[in-house]
């Protein structure tokens, strides 16, 4: 184990300045990466790259990019690792493979150690956990995949041997019937309880739960929440379904890749900044240049020092496979503090809540849209068709986007829904509920596309379809055409 990292994360912490001054900590970071990793030092001697050069944040900002292709699959597994050991670390993830192989990311204690600070500005600040007997319900699934045991390894960071928080952590998995087997004799015992999951999942447990008459609103449930983007709409409809006082305060979002680990999170200033700009679409797209609304999440730039270079991001960060300028291919920006406040104040908003991080807003991967008519057609927009009232009740919110040609090769958007548990459904009524939306929210669509093809083909298929939804497997939103 490498004791020193705890030292130089205390130093990176004090060497923190809210107003953004965090050069030297990347600079640092750098420095060290070069000199004890093998694979890097190989990669910046490719590069004709002397590590005494780089002196400035600007000089570094010069450095090649990393990515799964040109770094991690290039050189062998220990070289990528501090010191090219692989044994300093002491578990290993693999990654969900949605763009291609899965790819092996080891990682060490210290690294959740770090990372757990975020999940304690959540359980802490939001959640008032420190204060509050909490029971931790991990629903993410557990196995290989980062989401977890990554979370609980955090979660009981800040427990009582940790902490020192009265949090218990109960872990399930992505198994629905025993959530809700556990959930009636543990609940009770604690003053709140906090389900961690992805946000269809999460979903599928409370109206499940609904159905069998487990009364959520009697336990003060929280959400912290990962992997999608999400609206406002569908934020206010599960808090109501949950008896939620302050959805606010009451729920969060991580955003987080297996590459580095959770790199920022929700916070209730950034989750009241997002639902003021969920009502007002024509500031959203000025603030982030697109019609769809991003997750909006808050991040330490000593942990995590991002960047964004056309559109998508780059991140650097100590991890068990420590990354430099590492390209994500998560389309996104960033926006200062200052500036955010700023903009919120000019345009008429001023935030119930503070503090001095920086903002990332993340829309997620391009290979997540499908292209109608020219125009990107993304998921979290037909997501917020699905939650209209009158839909909402008889689907899950699962969907598959695509787009399909008949014999003429007339091309149309078929959007394959998921019916909750016993339901049936009105096709005609979700097609309209989507297109409704796609024109209200995707300005590419309404202007786009001819208004007689607006309206998608809708196939609606029961729970657990093998061939769209099958069961324990990561759902994907989009099939390419």
């Amino acid at each position: 184990m490498d004791a020193d990292r705890v030292a130089r994360e205390v130093v990176d912490m004090r060497s923190y300045s809210p107003d953004g001054t965090e050069d030297v900590p990347v600079l640092e970071l750098f420095h060290r990466v070069a000199a004890t990793v093998p694979a890097y030092r190989k990669f910046l001697t490719e590069h004709d790259i002397r590590p005494g050069d780089i002196r400035t944040v600007d000089a570094f900002r010069g450095l090649p990019l990393t990515d799964k292709e040109n770094y991690h699959r290039r050189y062998p597994l220990p070289e990528l690792c501090r010191d090219g050991r692989l044994d300093g670390c002491d578990i290993v993830a693999v990654s969900s493979g949605s763009s291609g192989r899965p790819t092996v990311w080891p990682r060490s204690v210290l690294d959740e150690r770090q990372i757990a600070r975020r999940f304690e500005q959540v359980f802490r600040d939001a959640f008032r956990a420190h204060e509050r007997s909490t029971l931790a319900v991990v629903c993410f699934p557990l196995g290989t995949w980062v989401g977890g045991l990554y979370t609980m390894s955090c979660l009981r960071f800040l427990g009582p041997l940790g902490a020192g928080y009265p949090i218990t952590v109960v872990a399930p998995g992505n198994n629905k019937a025993e959530i809700l087997r556990v959930l009636p004799d543990l609940a009770g015992h604690f003053e709140q309880v906090v389900l961690l999951g992805y946000p269809p999942f999460v979903k599928d447990v409370v109206d499940t739960g609904l159905a069998a008459g487990f009364d959520w609103s009697r336990h003060a449930v929280k959400l912290v929440l990962a992997g999608e983007v999400f609206s406002e709409q569908w934020r206010d409809l599960v808090a109501q379904r949950l008896g939620m006082a302050d959805p606010v305060r009451d729920t969060a979002s991580l955003y987080g890749t297996a590459d580095g680990g959770v790199l920022g999170n929700e916070t209730p200033l950034s989750v009241s900044i997002r639902r003021f700009l969920a009502a007002r679409p024509e500031l959203s797209r000025e603030l982030f240049g697109e019609s769809r609304l991003p997750t909006l999440v808050q991040y330490d730039p000593t942990s995590r020092f991002f960047e964004e270079q056309r559109g998508t991001l780059l991140f650097s960060g100590d991890n068990g496979v420590p990354l430099i300028r590492y390209h994500i291919a998560d389309e996104g920006g960033l926006v200062s503090h200052a500036d955010m406040m700023d903009f919120c104040v000019s345009n008429g908003f001023t935030p119930e809540f503070d503090n001095d991080e920086p903002f990332v807003y993340v829309f997620g991967r391009s290979l997540f849209t499908v292209s109608f008519f020219g125009a990107n057609v993304y998921p979290e927009n037909v997501t917020v068709g699905l939650e209209q009232p009158g839909v909402s009740d008889f689907v899950t919110g699962k969907f598959v986007l695509e787009t399909v040609a008949d014999a003429d090769e007339n091309t149309s958007l078929r959007v394959t829904v998921e019916l909750a548990p016993g339901r049936t459904g009105d096709a005609d009524l979700v097609a309209a509920s989507i297109r409704d939306q796609l024109v209200r929210l995707n300005s590419e669509f309404a202007h786009y596309v001819p208004a007689e093809r607006q309206l998608p083909q809708v196939v609606l298929h029961p729970t657990g379809d093998p061939e769209y939804f099958p069961v324990g497997v990561k759902h994907r939103y989009t099939r390419p055409s």
